[in-house]
């Protein structure tokens, strides 16, 4: 027996109130419930979704807990190598965390049961032993240029490359998990279970006596990072395994190359984008700063999150309608998501404007300094939402070359931005950097997206739809 909520409202609801309820009950027992296609997207965007507020939650916790526990210095260098770890992490999967989302449904359609199980396990061998091996080389660039870093970043640093590779093959598995439509799986382990084991460790530091400093942070997300990716990939790879009827494995390097360097491009250049100005401020201004400017960025995160929800459910999705070549399906469901990313993106964006300040005084003295660079930067954020995941649907569609292009032509001028504002305006400067970034990457993509497949990823009427070439 299923729960049904259009019942529920019936039985417990006074009539009236059942009436106006029942019409998005019946909606949200249809996606729910719903077998089809457009069902199992929304149905993984809405579990990503809830899953990112809880994570929001637990996330901004710990980070208020990190901040008040070590104070602004501390916390900036934590943050900024932590920010570091999670973008080598990325970049380290060299592009095949998202092409196994493509390749696994393609080879299932085409009953390529050999090359399913070469990717299933190639990808995790190979991201493993390159993150290793870059971590290795980031440890060898820390020694030769320590006379060049500051002397409170060295060892934070230089442990922070010890979970460099549990990172990596963690994003490896939760895009394993996305390509199978397991939701919970794709988003717990490092939206759920590592931040309340990074509370759990640090609460056991201070406990023991332990300095407050950012090197007894580092080391608590490292246990956590090694724990989370042990029982992610346990459970996830071995499920993933058991779903193939036994085949000898065949691996396609170069296949998986053509497709995979291209994403890694734009998955490289989307999180240094994402992160830029973190990165940035980090190089000219000392790490209270970095605080106050990521403790913002975290209470933005409320509103980002929605992007990525929608973009962890419809991936897969995309792919699927691209390889059963439904071109009309995938164009309306495409258009779809675009609603599905702004709405919800425009309400939360008022809730931060709202609550953003008091939030920011929960960090500590100070925080709220970082009040006013919201409204720019929701404001940014909302207009970018309004193109939905269209970078997405560029790298399900094959594409990818194209998205890259757009990402590193952004991504310069985000750089570039920062380099001249940050030491001339100081946060407001990044802030700024930011934003036009934002704008011209949503205005590109909704662009390129026409261009390539003649699908208007827009929230407004915008050009008239042409023929795909």
């Amino acid at each position: 027996m299923r729960f049904s909520a259009a019942t529920t409202a019936e039985r417990l609801l006074p009539e009236r109130l059942a009436a106006r309820a029942l019409p998005w009950a019946a909606r949200f027992d249809t996606l729910m419930h719903s077998a089809d296609a457009r069902g199992q997207a929304g149905r993984m965007s809405l579990i990503v979704f809830a899953a990112r507020i809880v994570n929001a939650a637990i996330a901004f916790l710990s980070q208020v807990l990190l901040a008040r526990y070590m104070g602004g210095f501390e916390y900036g260098i934590f943050v900024l190598v932590w920010v570091t770890m999670i973008i080598l992490g990325s970049v380290s999967c060299l592009g095949l965390h998202t092409s196994i989302i493509r390749f696994v449904p393609e080879y299932r359609t085409k009953g390529q049961l050999a090359e399913l199980r070469g990717i299933l396990f190639g990808s995790r061998l190979f991201v493993l032993v390159f993150s290793s091996a870059c971590a290795a080389l980031g440890a060898l660039g820390i020694w030769l240029l320590e006379p060049s870093i500051e002397s409170y970043y060295v060892v934070p640093f230089y442990l922070g490359l010890v979970c460099l590779p549990m990172i990596a093959l963690g994003d490896q598995l939760e895009g394993l998990a996305r390509a199978h439509s397991w939701a919970l799986w794709a988003v717990a382990p490092a939206y759920f279970i590592r931040p309340l084991l990074i509370l759990l460790f640090l609460w056991g530091a201070h406990m023991a006596g332990y300095v407050p400093d950012a090197t007894s942070a580092v080391i608590a997300a490292i246990l956590a990072t090694y724990i989370t990716t042990i029982v992610q990939l346990t459970v996830v790879a071995r499920r993933a395994d058991r779903s193939v009827p036994p085949a000898k494995p065949r691996f396609l390097p170069r296949q998986w190359a053509a497709v995979s360097l291209p994403i890694f491009l734009v998955e490289g250049f989307f999180f240094l984008l994402t992160n830029a100005d973190v990165l940035m401020i980090g190089r000219f201004m000392p790490p209270t700063d970095v605080a106050v400017y990521y403790a913002a960025m975290k209470t933005l995160s409320l509103v980002h999150f929605v992007y990525f929800a929608v973009k962890a459910g419809v991936a897969q999705r995309y792919a699927a309608y691209i390889h059963g070549g439904e071109t009309a399906a995938l164009a309306h469901f495409a258009r779809e998501t675009v609603s599905w990313t702004f709405w919800p993106s425009l309400a939360m964006g008022l809730v931060v404007l709202v609550l953003g300040k008091p939030i920011l005084m929960l960090f500590g003295p100070g925080f709220d300094a970082g009040y006013p660079l919201l409204f720019l930067l929701v404001g940014a954020l909302v207009a970018r939402s309004a193109v939905g995941p269209a970078e997405s649907l560029l790298t399900m569609s094959g594409h990818q070359n194209a998205c890259a292009a757009v990402y590193a032509v952004t991504l310069a001028i985000n750089i570039g931005l920062n380099i001249v504002l940050i030491p001339a305006l100081g946060l407001w400067g990044a802030a700024i950097a930011t934003a036009v970034a934002m704008l011209f990457e949503a205005t590109v993509l909704s662009f390129t997206v026409w261009r390539k497949l003649g699908i208007v990823m827009a929230i407004l009427p915008a050009m008239p739809k042409k023929e795909a070439l």
